[in-house]
């Protein structure tokens, strides 16, 4: 090859390579941008940056009671607000209420009261003093009824209670039988998804004690189960109620049970979860339930050990403790759906769109109810996750949620109606005219 040709093939070579190079920098930060794009585009999808912030959606009848709500509390009709980041999320929402329950809980001072019960069990709530007066001037006590596993010592029950008792309320809060870590029980049994033994003794503790006193009832998610059943089983429970709140319950333990297996949402994830938490309340309390003398239960505990379902450990244990022949009938009968009808006082329904526990399909009962009944107001927010509700401007939450907020806004408002009630009640005035005359 002659010298001439070589330096023309160099030449070609170098003039390829020249070419080629600018395109590799190029190629890959095209690769870092699609990268780039991809994750931002999954954070968008994942914390749901894009939905929409809105008032709850509300199913109720046009009564002067609803009219009078909607007007004079405005936590029902105003704009619910997450925080920005991650507020949107129903996962994030119940993931943090999970873990850290609220941000900067105080630590109201209550006594321990120790009821016993005639099957030899012992219940135990926590009283907690008005740190002021009423609005109203009236004595009211709020007696609370917590979620599954709960107690007067979470800290969202702490949040809600100072809350409450700063506006002039008397608390009551239940402690789930077997919930608290050092109490022992006193018989072979714990609390169940719809057993209202504890909550009524409770609330016959409460009324005896402050005969002069009103109640304002309320409930977070199997406590929402409970306190709605309570009020529902025998129309004598609702005396001296004035009304109930209930929050992100789920109204129906059939109609979930088939929902709580699936993997959409993650809710299957969560059932294990739960699930897992109630075995640790459950081995506890080992020898108060299993151990010798224990009449209780014939209990699988291999069953137990190994379960990964609630719907598995209702079905060696918690049916068993009320002598339910089927996990069937144990749904059945400890679901508030067949209760709930019967709730005659004011009852404001809370549920969320994006919890993660609460499959959409159950909603159907609330809003049906709410229809229906005129007493009833069913809120739907559109965030807020399983008893999340967090409120802030972009990362960090308020201590207050929402939540607490249109609880304790509803109750005044309904307090504030109750005590307006004389004038309409003295003479024979229509309900028109009678609203009319509160409103002037």
């Amino acid at each position: 090859m002659s010298a001439l040709n070589y330096l023309t093939i160099m030449n070609v070579h170098d003039a390829d390579v020249h070419t080629i190079a600018p395109e590799l920098p190029a190629m890959f930060d095209g690769m870092k941008l699609a990268a780039v794009a991809t994750v931002l585009y999954v954070i968008v999808r994942c914390l749901n940056l894009k939905s929409p912030t809105a008032p709850p959606d509300l199913t109720y009848q046009d009564t002067p009671l609803s009219r009078f709500l909607l007007k004079s509390c405005p936590q029902l009709t105003k704009e619910y607000i997450p925080p920005l980041l991650w507020g949107k999320s129903g996962h994030l929402q119940t993931a943090l209420y999970g873990k850290l329950g609220r941000v900067s809980s105080p630590h109201p001072c209550g006594i321990r009261k120790y009821l016993p019960m005639q099957d030899g069990a012992t219940a135990t709530f926590d009283l907690f003093e008005p740190l002021g007066d009423h609005t109203t001037g009236g004595d009211i006590t709020m007696v609370i009824c917590p979620g599954i596993g709960n107690h007067s010592e979470k800290h969202y029950i702490r949040t809600f209670v100072d809350y409450a008792q700063k506006d002039g309320y008397r608390c009551a809060v239940l402690n789930h039988l077997g919930a608290l870590p050092n109490i022992e029980l006193t018989s072979p049994r714990m609390f169940t998804y719809g057993c209202t033994w504890e909550f009524a003794a409770m609330v016959g503790y409460i009324k005896r004690a402050f005969p002069q006193t009103q109640l304002i009832v309320v409930g977070f998610s199997l406590g929402g189960n409970i306190v709605c059943k309570f009020l529902g089983e025998n129309r004598t429970n609702q005396e001296r109620v004035l009304c109930c709140v209930s929050v992100c319950q789920g109204y129906s333990a059939l109609r979930a049970q088939e929902t709580f297996l699936q993997w959409d949402h993650c809710r299957r994830i969560y059932n294990f979860l739960m699930a897992d938490n109630m075995k640790k309340i459950i081995f506890s309390h080992r020898q108060s339930l299993f151990g010798r003398g224990s009449v209780t239960i014939d209990a699988n505990l291999s069953g137990l050990y190994t379960a990964t379902s609630l719907m598995q450990i209702d079905d060696n244990i918690m049916r068993k403790f009320h002598g339910h022949d089927s996990l069937k009938e144990y749904y059945e009968k400890e679901s508030c759906v067949h209760y709930i009808h019967n709730v005659d006082v004011p009852l404001l329904l809370v549920n969320s769109a994006d919890d993660p526990l609460v499959h959409d399909s159950l909603l159907t009962i609330p809003r049906t109810l709410a229809a229906k009944k005129p007493n009833v107001i069913f809120a739907l927010t559109l965030h807020g996750g399983h008893l999340g509700f967090f409120e802030g401007a972009v990362l960090f939450p308020q201590p207050l949620t929402w939540m607490d907020k249109v609880i304790v806004g509803y109750a005044n408002t309904i307090c504030q109606w109750e005590k307006q009630k004389p004038i309409c009640q003295g003479g024979n005035l229509s309900e028109g005219s009678c609203l009319k005359s509160k409103n002037t």
